[in-house]
C-alpha cells in the first residue's frame, strides 16, 4: 500500500481530499442541515470544465439555450437560467485568458465585420452615459456583451477547429428539436383557439415570433448538412447515414414547427432567403440587389397613400387557413398584430424626434413608450401601461434607442456580414466552404427580413445562433484556405 501510495503521490493526495471533503458534505448535511454544501462539489466540477474544456462551455451552453428559463434573480434583474450566467462567468474567463496568453489573432480584430460589431458595442456603451435611463441602458449593454463576447469574439477564435461550428449548432438543434415536439403536440391539443396556438411554445419561447424566428433561421442550416452528408463531402470528419437520418428527420420537425407557429414573419423570411438564394445562384451582383431594395423603398415611400389605402380594406384577420394566414399580413385596418406593430414604431419615430442623434437610450423603449401611444392608434391589444415589450424592429429600435448611427450601424452589420458570406461563396477555393458560406449567409438572412417585424437580439434565444453564425462567416473568410490545405493534408493520409 505504502509503495503505491509512494509511486502515486498526487493521485493519492486528490483521493484523501475528496474522502475528507465527502465525509465533511455528509456531516454538513446529516447533522448540521446545512445544505447549501452540496453546491460545493457542483462548484468545482464547473470550474474545472471552464479551465480544462473551456470550448466545450459553449457546446454546453448552446444547448441549454432553447431549454433555457427566465428567472427573478433579484427585484430588477432577470436571467435566462442556467445560460446567462454560464455566459457572463465565460466572459470573464476569456477575457482572463486573453489579457494573460495575448495571443488573439490579429486578423480577427482587422476583419470589417468585427470592426462593426465592436463599433455597435462602443456605441451602445456611449448612448448608454446619457441616456434617459442610465442605469437600464448600462445593464441592457452589458447583456449584450455577455451574449457577443462568447459567441463571436470567443467563437470565431475557436473556429480555427471547422467543426465547433456544427457542434454548436448541433447542440443547439436537439433542445430546438424538444421544443418543436412539445408544442406541437401542445398545438394539436389545443386547435381550437389561435391566441392559444400562438403560446404553447412558453416557457422556453415568449411567443410564436421568437419561436417561429428561430426555426425559419435554421431550415437552411438543416438543407445545408443534410444536402453535405448526400454528396459525402465531410467537414474532416466521414459522416454516417443515420446521422444524414437524423438531420432529414429535424427538417421534417423545422417544417412542422414553422407551419403551426402561424408567424408570418417567419415565412416571409424563408421566401426571402429562397429568392435570395436563387438570384446569388445566378451570379447576380450584390450591387444590383441592393439597388434593387433601394429602389423599391422609394417607390414605397413614393406611392405609400395608394398602398396603405388599399392595405386599409383588407378585412382578412389572422386565421388557421394559411392561404388567410398570409393575406392577413397586409391588414392594417383589423389585424391587432398588425395594429400594434404600427403603434410601436409611431411610438418610436416620435421618441427618436426628440432624440436624434443619440437616441432615448438602449434598452430604454419598453420603459417609455407608453406616453407616446395615441388613442386613435392603439389597437385592442395595447395598454395605458405601455408595458408589452420593445419596437417591434431590428432597425427602428436602434434608431430609437442609440439614434440614426445606432440603425446605420446595425445596417452596416448586416449588409458587411451578409456580403462577406456571398464574396466568400464566389471567391472561396474548397467547394466545402463555399457551399458552407452561402448557407450561414441564408440563414442570418431570415433573420434579417424578420428584423423588419421583430427584434430579438436582446434575449439568448437568438443571439446564441445569431452571433455564431455571424462568427462562423468571419472565420470562414479568415481560416477558410487553411480548411482547404487541412482536409487536402488528410485525403493524403
Amino acid at each position: 500500500m505504502m509503495e503505491w501510495i509512494r509511486g502515486h503521490r498526487a493521485l493519492a493526495a486528490a483521493l484523501a481530499m475528496t474522502l475528507a471533503f465527502a465525509s465533511l458534505m455528509v456531516w454538513q448535511l446529516f447533522f448540521e442541515e446545512e445544505y447549501w454544501m452540496v453546491l460545493f462539489p457542483a462548484g468545482l466540477a464547473l470550474l474545472w470544465f471552464f479551465l480544462a474544456r473551456f470550448e466545450s462551455v459553449l457546446v454546453f451552453i448552446a444547448f441549454f439555450t432553447p431549454l433555457s428559463l427566465n428567472l427573478d434573480v433579484t427585484y430588477k434583474l432577470t436571467l435566462s437560467v442556467p445560460t446567462e450566467p454560464l455566459m457572463i462567468l465565460f466572459t470573464i474567463f476569456f477575457f482572463f485568458r486573453v489579457l494573460v496568453a495575448r495571443n488573439y489573432d490579429i486578423r480577427l480584430l482587422r476583419h470589417p465585420v468585427t470592426i462593426m460589431v465592436t463599433i455597435s458595442l462602443l456605441w451602445m456603451a456611449t448612448t448608454s452615459l446619457v441616456s434617459e435611463m442610465p442605469v437600464a441602458s448600462l445593464k441592457h449593454t452589458a447583456a449584450r456583451l455577455w451574449f457577443v463576447i462568447p459567441f463571436f469574439y470567443a467563437c470565431v477564435q475557436f473556429m480555427k477547429d471547422p467543426k465547433l461550428a456544427r457542434k454548436l449548432l448541433g447542440a443547439y438543434s436537439i433542445s430546438l428539436a424538444a421544443v418543436i415536439v412539445i408544442a406541437t403536440l401542445k398545438t394539436i391539443g389545443n386547435y381550437s383557439d389561435l391566441q392559444t396556438v400562438h403560446r404553447v411554445m412558453q416557457p422556453f419561447y415568449n411567443d410564436h415570433t421568437a419561436y417561429g424566428c428561430v426555426i425559419a433561421l435554421f431550415i437552411p442550416l438543416t438543407i445545408y448538412f443534410i444536402s453535405e452528408g448526400s454528396r459525402k463531402a465531410k467537414w474532416r470528419m466521414e459522416s454516417s447515414k443515420w446521422t444524414i437520418g437524423l438531420w432529414v428527420a429535424m427538417l421534417v420537425l423545422l417544417c412542422i414547427g414553422v407551419v403551426f407557429s402561424y408567424c408570418r414573419a417567419a415565412w416571409l423570411s424563408l421566401a426571402g432567403a429562397l429568392l435570395m438564394y436563387l438570384l446569388v445562384r445566378a451570379g447576380i451582383k450584390m450591387r444590383w440587389v441592393v439597388a434593387g431594395i433601394a429602389v423599391a423603398a422609394i417607390a414605397f415611400f413614393s406611392y405609400q397613400g395608394d398602398l396603405l389605402y388599399k392595405m386599409g380594406k383588407n378585412k382578412q384577420d389572422s386565421s388557421f387557413t394559411l392561404a388567410e394566414q398570409v393575406q392577413s399580413i397586409s391588414n392594417i385596418s383589423t389585424d391587432a398584430s398588425n395594429l400594434e406593430r404600427l403603434n410601436r414604431w409611431a411610438c418610436a419615430v416620435r421618441m427618436w424626434n426628440e432624440h436624434k442623434l443619440t437616441g432615448c437610450g438602449p434598452g430604454t423603449y419598453q420603459f417609455l413608450y407608453a406616453s407616446y401611444q395615441r388613442s386613435y392608434q392603439l389597437s385592442t391589444i395595447s395598454t395605458n401601461a405601455g408595458d408589452l415589450g420593445n419596437a417591434h424592429s431590428e432597425y427602428i429600435g436602434p434608431l430609437t434607442e442609440q439614434g440614426v448611427p445606432g440603425a446605420v450601424i446595425v445596417l452596416l452589420l448586416f449588409g458587411t456580414t451578409f456580403a462577406t458570406g456571398v464574396r466568400v461563396y464566389r471567391t472561396a477555393k474548397d467547394p466545402r466552404v463555399r457551399r458552407m458560406a452561402l448557407a450561414f449567409a441564408l440563414s442570418l438572412l431570415t433573420y434579417y427580413i424578420h428584423g423588419i417585424f421583430n427584434n430579438f437580439l436582446d434575449s439568448d434565444k437568438l443571439s446564441v445562433p445569431f452571433w455564431i453564425l455571424t462568427a462562423a462567416i468571419v472565420a470562414l473568410d479568415v481560416y477558410g484556405d487553411d480548411y482547404s490545405s487541412e482536409v487536402s493534408e488528410m485525403k493524403r493520409r
